[in-house]
């Protein structure tokens, strides 16, 4: 698996954990910008992604 991948995977748990952009980009030292832009790739990949989210939220 490439080191870009599970960097993804890395912001990915930190959303789940944090159900926030926001504080997990604070977590990583990222932008909310840039969690975004990673998350939007993963949806992109996986269409599960959005329903974990929604359903941790929930």
């Amino acid at each position: 698996m490439a080191r870009e991948n599970i960097n993804d995977i890395l912001v990915f748990i930190a959303v789940a954990r944090e159900s926030s952009f926001t504080k997990a980009a604070a977590k990583l030292g990222m932008t909310q910008s840039a969690i975004s832009h990673i998350m939007r790739s993963l949806e992109a990949a996986f269409d599960i992604i959005r329903v974990v989210l929604s359903f941790q939220s929930g």
